[in-house]
């Protein structure tokens, strides 16, 4: 009898929960879609002294914003 209470109970406690660990995306007209993964990094330009692009960890070369 203790046994049917305490597994009752942990799965009502497991039913609560998952609702609330999903992340629901909705798209344009208001259906559910695939939640898009985080945004890609941006690729990283770098000019030279002379301002021209130039590859970036050669002498002289910083990162552009």
């Amino acid at each position: 009898m203790m046994y049917r209470s305490i597994f009752a109970a942990t799965a009502l406690m497991t039913l609560a929960v998952t609702p609330a660990n999903a992340a629901p995306c909705r798209g344009s007209k208001g259906k559910f879609v695939k939640c898009p993964d985080a945004a890609p990094a941006k690729p990283v330009n770098c000019k030279d002294a002379k301002g021209k692009f130039a590859k970036c960890g050669t002498t002289g070369a910083k990162p552009v914003r």
